[in-house]
């Protein structure tokens, strides 16, 4: 059976995530550099096999301090740890237009599983013909488990940051020639 690749088209797509900071608010931050792809072997994505990994030092929430803060030792030490990666081990709908994406995440050193919401948002040719593929994928860590601990008290004993980080990553793929 004839397979498929795809690969992430980075112009048009983004990888957010938001964190609670003192509980009432919310943090975003994007990777502003990251690839990935996938291998189809149907005419759906049902079973397909995805990658995808993040370069730590791109972070960017908009707060230079905050950014070499979350690149540090503190969070993400992406001196020694570069990358964040995921390697799918299971592609399921589950209905229409959802899928569960099922796969392991490496963070700072650790491997977990993890499962995420993939939906599918359609497909469509580009202005030169390449068929483009658009999917929305969200989910939810706990940062802790891959590491990540350190946290602030504020003044009154509360912690500073959340311990879940939300995913929102907006992806299109490109089938590769």
């Amino acid at each position: 059976m004839a397979t498929t690749n795809w690969v992430v088209d980075p112009m048009h797509s983004e990888v957010q995530f938001k964190v609670k900071h003192l509980v009432i608010s919310t943090v975003t931050g994007t990777f502003r550099n990251f690839e990935g792809g996938a291998t189809t072997a149907h005419d759906d994505f049902d079973d397909a096999e995805v990658h995808f990994s993040l370069d730590v030092a791109s972070v960017d929430t908009n707060q230079e301090m905050r950014d070499n803060h979350l690149k540090s030792a503190d969070f993400f030490d992406a001196d020694t740890y570069p990358k964040i990666a995921f390697k799918s081990t299971s592609f399921k709908k589950v209905d229409d237009d959802e899928y569960a994406l099922t796969g392991e995440l490496t963070m700072k050193g650790v491997t977990k599983p993890v499962t995420l919401k993939a939906e599918y948002g359609g497909a469509a040719n580009d202005m030169h013909g390449n068929k483009k593929l658009g999917f929305e994928v969200t989910g939810k860590i706990n940062r802790k488990e891959f590491g990540l601990t350190h946290n602030a008290l504020t003044e009154t004993g509360g912690l500073a940051l959340g311990e879940d980080i939300k995913l929102i990553a907006n992806i299109q793929l490109a089938q590769a020639a």
